[in-house]
């Protein structure tokens, strides 16, 4: 029997700001995004990027569980959008997530509703969010 070997990917990001400029971010592989500020700023601010995380993880989850129901030869694309909604006084925090699926290909509404599902089940990000994680904070 083979056995398979998964390669862990290094997961992590660093931020910096100076006292003028916009936050630069920087994952643990090298990627790099300005993080913007303002409200009409064109870019990504940080609630953009927790949209951002679980919308890519909920797309990703939908190819996975379209795989694990035996439809991905069916599929053709999932796009996933996401809004929030968000306090208006401290402490300040998002109160509900508003997640919008797309699955375009050959399937039955029951199917795209078991694709979708499944994906909110299998996906990292929501898993998170639903369950809350500690923040372990240390002082440089």
């Amino acid at each position: 029997m083979a056995s398979v070997s998964i390669k862990q990917r290094s997961i992590g990001a660093a931020a910096v700001v100076s006292p003028k400029g916009h936050p630069m971010v920087t994952s643990r592989t090298g990627g790099r995004i300005e993080v913007v500020t303002g409200a009409s700023a064109e870019g990504f601010n940080p609630l953009d990027l927790m949209c951002a995380s679980l919308s890519s993880c909920l797309a990703l989850s939908g190819r996975i569980s379209a795989s694990r129901l035996g439809l991905l030869e069916n599929l053709i694309e999932i796009r996933v959008s996401v809004s929030l909604e968000k306090t208006h006084e401290e402490p300040f925090r998002v109160t509900r997530f508003f997640c919008e699926f797309a699955i375009d290909g050959e399937f039955t509404e029951s199917q795209k509703v078991d694709i979708a599902h499944m994906a909110e089940e299998i996906c990292t990000v929501s898993n998170t969010l639903k369950a809350g994680a500690e923040i372990a904070l240390e002082i440089a």
